[in-house]
């Protein structure tokens, strides 16, 4: 029987997540492996480097500073995020990661991404944040803002448009007993895009175009499929008990705050459920 963390993504609606991952990890919660898709991803690596309050830290400190993300670095570079300066001089100098602690973890960490050639998902282990940095950096590179990163001479963007929530990926793998943080309340339904955008920005990659189109209805029935575990006890979910209202670009440092606390709130609420769980298999109210 193995243990697995599932970490959905979403942008800035990740402060939700790294709320989760925080309080988890000050309470000793481990599991045997973890994933993580886009915001999921790159926020995800500091539960596993020990870094409690990094990822509220620097975006916090950050997000507002033009030379780390902007319309105008958009149009410059063709990328929101100064890929240099979010993925390289942060977490190298100005808030470090610790990259020898992920490491020392011996944890397996995967990181979801797209190729946008194929338009599957890849499943990459990571076994440095720091020498894998562009695994991460494509997961988290959301299509539009982000221009496609190179990994052994393919294209990749978020592993968001293949697999938002890839708990079925995970138990393929063997991890079957399963806590899955959304960043989405119970509620929610995505909707679809515009096709014809979607159509002419990807003209060259048709089978990206076909996974961003059909999207929303993949999410939906994902959601479903895991909603219907969830009720049958088989896997345990945290998601916001309320709608998150944030950009994905958000710059106000009390909305990201806001988010934090409230994934702080709802793992604090189920710290009891997630410890029986995680040790007997059983979902208790």
């Amino acid at each position: 029987m193995k243990t697995g963390l599932v970490l959905e993504g979403g942008a800035m609606r990740g402060m939700f997540t790294a709320g989760v991952t925080d309080v988890l990890y000050e309470n000793g919660i481990a599991f045997d492996g973890i994933i993580g898709v886009s915001a999921g991803a790159v926020f995800g690596v500091n539960y596993l480097s020990g870094q409690t309050g990094r990822v509220i830290r620097y975006n916090k400190r950050f997000n507002s500073d033009k030379n780390y993300m902007s319309l105008k670095l958009l149009l410059k570079t063709g990328n929101i995020f100064n890929t240099d300066f979010a993925y390289g001089t942060v977490p190298r100098e100005l808030d470090k990661f610790d990259d020898e602690a992920f490491i020392r973890s011996g944890i397996p960490f995967y990181a979801v991404i797209t190729n946008i050639k194929s338009g599957k998902p890849e499943y990459i282990k990571i076994n440095s944040g720091f020498e894998q940095m562009d695994v991460l950096r494509a997961s988290a590179s959301m299509p539009f803002v982000s221009k496609p990163v190179e990994i052994n001479e393919n294209l990749y963007l978020d592993g968001g448009i293949s697999d938002s929530i890839p708990f079925e990926k995970f138990a393929e793998m063997g991890y079957d007993r399963q806590i899955v943080v959304l960043t989405r309340d119970i509620n929610y339904k995505k909707k679809s895009v515009p096709k014809l955008p979607v159509k002419l920005y990807y003209r060259k990659y048709p089978e990206f175009v076909k996974r961003i189109i059909s999207r929303a209805e993949n999410y939906n029935n994902k959601v479903m499929r895991l909603r219907n575990k969830e009720k049958l006890g088989e896997v345990l979910v945290i998601r916001p008990s309320t709608p998150i209202n944030i950009g994905k670009t958000e710059k106000d440092p009390n909305k990201l705050q806001a988010v934090y606390d409230l994934g702080r709130a709802e793992a604090e609420k189920s710290l009891k459920k997630i410890k029986v769980y995680l040790e007997k298999g059983i979902v208790c109210d």
